[in-house]
């Protein structure tokens, strides 16, 4: 028996997400699907996490055990010709039995991108969220600031989510505005994510942006673990995995 370690980049658009689902048709479910059909036998796909519909990953890790002596490079490039082409392989490799694409994960890093403009975007629609208002960096930067550290981030946390405990440890969280452009990214790395997290300190990052908040609320709102006490949730179209560590 082999563990075969898969690096994989995705546009998210025409997804469902990554995990397998009853109805609509997900990254997890080609994967394995597709992998089932060249290794002839059954294969589940394990993620370093899951993304929801829309979400985008330059760089998701996943694993899976095979009997096939099928060698590494064969695989990504019979994959890569059966998959659409929204979908790549990126990187295959043999890993020690041991190895967990999610148990084994460290940190990971997500990214995401907004558009500052009056005008709309038309080539980056896909990718970013759109904000007409003028954005405040720096407060923006002073808010996410008082979230950086390990806290119970239950405020920033979507219905639905069944983590055990909400308390993670964020590493960095910062906003960069692309020089002379429209374009402005968020960064932030934590040991782990609860369901829509990102997306909700992006929604509320931007009501203090806009000066609807100031960004000595944050750590108030963090602290009350109230989902209700945050902004708003930011759409999927601009949010990116952008690298797992081990």
């Amino acid at each position: 028996m082999r563990n075969i370690l898969i690096k994989i980049e995705y546009d998210g658009t025409e997804y469902h997400g990554w995990q397998v689902q009853p109805n609509g048709i997900t990254i997890q479910a080609l994967l394995q699907d597709r992998l089932s059909q060249i290794l002839q036998e059954p294969i589940t796909v394990v993620g370093s996490g899951r993304t929801d519909a829309g979400v985008h990953a330059w760089c998701q890790v996943a694993n899976f055990h095979t009997a096939s002596l099928l060698p590494c490079r064969n695989i990504q490039k019979a994959m890569n010709s059966l998959l659409p082409g929204d979908i790549s392989l990126t990187h295959v490799r043999e890993a020690p039995m041991e190895f967990h694409a999610r148990y084994s994960a460290k940190s990971k890093v997500y990214r995401y991108q907004l558009y500052n403009s009056t005008s709309k975007p038309a080539l980056l629609r896909r990718y970013v969220w759109h904000i007409r208002r003028t954005l405040d960096i720096t407060s923006m930067n002073d808010a996410v600031h008082h979230l950086v550290g390990t806290y119970d981030y239950s405020s920033f946390c979507g219905s639905g989510d069944h983590c055990r405990t909400h308390e993670r440890t964020v590493v960095t969280a910062s906003f960069r505005k692309e020089e002379g452009g429209p374009l402005v990214f968020f960064t932030i790395e934590a040991n782990g994510f609860l369901r829509h997290m990102v997306r909700n300190i992006v929604g509320t990052a931007v009501e203090v942006g806009m000066g609807m908040l100031a960004p000595e609320e944050i750590p108030v709102i963090r602290d009350k673990k109230d989902r209700k006490a945050a902004g708003p949730t930011a759409p999927p179209q601009g949010l990116f995995l952008e690298e797992v560590t081990y």
